[in-house]
């Protein structure tokens, strides 16, 4: 009986993750740092599957491998949630309707090309989005500056000055980023600190 019902939770669990994965891809538009948004907001904030941190992590995992973000995102969260079948579900939620969209757009690509109020819902669109990326970067910003650690603030200003000024490639900073914070954690260690 008890094995029933954990297989029924976890049906249930991997449907909703289905479902959610489903609709966000399905309503969100500009890109993979806009579906970590959402994922975000639901996963962690809704239905707290995943902590902040660990959605922080996922994020820069997600950014700094070869592939679309929200693809690499939904494999991270899925895993973390479910497994390796959770992370099959995230994916197949995730790439289903742009692949449908994408589908019907090639279709009927010269009507989609020519049409003038598809060209300015697209440029509606490209402000809602700058909105969206503009809230990530105040959220993970903002918690960079409440550790109150000068490394880390220092770090988040120099990683955004060697990509937005000297245009660094994202993958070079994080991966930059990521050494330093395995070196600083190293020297932590050794001085028998935690931090």
């Amino acid at each position: 009986m008890d094995e029933n019902k954990t297989y029924g939770t976890r049906l249930a669990r991997l449907w909703k993750l289905f479902l959610s994965t489903l609709y966000i891809s399905s309503f969100t538009f500009g890109g993979g740092f806009v579906i970590v948004t959402f994922m975000k907001k639901k996963f962690v904030d809704e239905l707290h599957w995943i902590d902040e941190q660990e959605m922080l992590d996922m994020t820069a995992l997600a950014q700094s491998s070869p592939g679309a973000i929200a693809v690499n995102a939904a494999i991270l969260v899925g895993w973390q949630v479910e497994g390796l079948i959770g992370m099959i579900v995230a994916v197949l939620g995730t790439i289903i309707p742009p692949m449908v969209i994408l589908s019907v757009i090639s279709v009927f690509y010269n009507a989609f090309a020519t049409n003038r109020y598809i060209a300015l819902l697209l440029k509606g669109m490209q402000a809602g989005v700058a909105a969206v990326i503009l809230d990530v970067v105040f959220d993970l910003g903002g918690k960079v500056l409440k550790t109150r650690s000068w490394v880390y603030i220092v770090l988040m200003v120099a990683a955004f000055v060697a990509n937005t000024v000297f245009d660094v490639n994202v993958a070079v900073v994080i991966l930059a980023a990521a050494v330093f914070g395995v070196v600083l954690a190293l020297v932590q260690w050794k001085k028998g600190g935690t931090k």
